[in-house]
This record gives C-alpha cells, structure tokens and sequence, in this order.
C-alpha cells in the first residue's frame, strides 16, 4: 500500500512551507465471483466514510483470486470456498506464511430454475444424479417430460468446487453440462431456458425461482443455522496479519456496520 508523504512545496524567506500530500492507501480485492457484489458494496460504503483509502475490487472467480494471493498481486483474496492444502503450501514458499483466513459472511448454494417449470424441491441426491448425468429428464423428478439443461460455473470458481466436493461427492460433472463464466450469466441462461438449472449465490437469485433442497427453502433462518443442506461460509484470505489500513477495513467489515451490508446484498452475517 502507497505510504502517506510530506513534501516540501514552496521556499519563501528562508522558510519551507510544507504541504501535507496524503496519497491514497490502496486496497485491491480479487477472487469469489460469488462475492463481487457483496466486495464492492463494502468497498463503497467504506470509501465513502474514508476518503484517504482506494479499494479496487475485482472478480474472475475464487481460484483466480487464490492465484493472486500467492503471485503477491493482491491484498485481499475472496473465496467461496476453503484455501486447499496445495494452495497454502505455495504460499508458505512464496512468503514464509499459511495465510490467515477470515470469514466473513454466510452464503447457501442455492439452485435456481426457471419460473414455469413446477418442479419445486429436488432433493440432494436427485441433484447429484442430474449433475453427473444419470437423471437427464424432469419427468424424473417429478416434472414434465423435457430434456434438463444443465448450467454450471466455470472450474476456477469455488462455487464450482464446493458443488462438486459437497453435492457431486466429487464425482466429475456431466459432459453436456454448459459452463459459464459467471453466477450472473447462470442466473440469466435460466431465466431464459424454461428446461434449465442452475446454481449459486443466494444474492444472485433474482429472476428465477428458488428451488428447495431436502425439502427446506434458502432462507435466512435455514441458511443462517445451517439447516439449509448447501450452507458454507464466505472467506477472505491474506498473506499476512493485516495492519494499518488493511486492518481498519476488514475490522470495520466484521463490525455490525459491515455485516448489515451482507444482509442488504442478499447474503447472511456471521
């Protein structure tokens, strides 16, 4: 982070008039495509309380994130999912250090489809077998008789990943199932695909119907005392223990201020 200078302006009789130059400390955030909108609400809340700090945030998902950590290119890496073992050992390479992992938020995974389809609880089996292709049709769930067209996060997403170990046991996903780059464009293609599927961020579902899972809706009582079946945490690593600046936004974003911005994005608080 850029250091805050004092330069001499002006030498008039003798005297240096010294001006107060307070470059910005900058903060970069990268990683959770899950996380991007809930990171850039925080980074501008803060930013409008603190005009002396620069917080850049950007996404491209919760490995591209972890990636950036470890090359040293950001300060704050957010992911959905935990830091694996492989990923942690880089980093103790690179720098001498585990990291520290903060969580920072509660999120459900939840399954979003499209509007008309009158299917309405799966339960995790059934998405397991629809996922790695074994159930293909949605008479088999329950539905009408209609091909399901499978949406999924790309595989450097920690959503991907979390999916994938927690709901697919880890076995791989079906080859038709169509990866996109973000939960955005997944919560957009269902929209739009009346046989579709897909899934992410509860504070992306917006547009298409919510499915339950086992049985239990994605709401905050569910999600919050991890009732709902796909609950997880929300994370943000560093390479270090944070100090100044970096210390005051990740304190002010644990704060009861902060995490009233998680509930306002449509995630849960601690």
């Amino acid at each position: 982070m850029k250091k805050k200078l004092i330069l001499p302006l002006l030498l008039l009789s003798g005297l240096f008039i010294f001006s107060a130059f307070m470059s910005q400390d900058k903060i970069t955030v990268k990683g959770s495509d899950t996380m991007v909108i809930l990171s850039q609400r925080w980074a501008e809340r803060y930013m409008s309380g603190h005009s002396n700090v620069s917080i850049q945030v950007t996404g491209g998902g919760s490995g591209t994130g972890i990636s950036a950590l470890i090359n040293g290119t950001t300060d704050i890496c957010n992911s959905s999912r935990p830091m694996k073992q492989s990923e942690i050992k880089k980093l103790k390479e690179r720098f001498g250090s585990l990291g520290v992992e903060i969580p920072c938020a509660k999120d459900g995974i939840t399954i979003y489809l499209h509007g008309e389809n009158s299917v309405s609880n799966l339960t995790m089996d059934q998405l397991k077998q629809i996922y790695t292709g074994k159930i293909t049709n949605w008479k088999q769930v329950g539905g009408k008789d209609s091909k399901i067209i499978m949406y999924s996060r790309e595989n450097n997403s920690g959503t991907y990943v979390y999916f994938k170990d927690n709901v697919l046991g880890g076995q791989d996903y079906a080859p038709s199932c169509q990866n996109l780059p973000g939960t955005a464009a997944v919560v957009n293609a269902v929209s739009k695909d009346i046989n579709g599927i897909g899934y992410g961020g509860h504070g992306y579902s917006k547009g298409v119907k919510m499915c339950k899972v086992n049985g239990i809706d994605p709401t905050k009582e569910n999600i919050g005392n991890g009732k709902y079946p796909i609950s997880r945490a929300l994370y943000m690593y560093l390479r270090n223990r944070p100090s100044g600046s970096l210390k005051l936004f990740i304190d002010w974003i644990l704060s009861p201020e902060g995490q009233k911005v998680v509930t306002e994005v449509g995630y849960f608080p601690l």
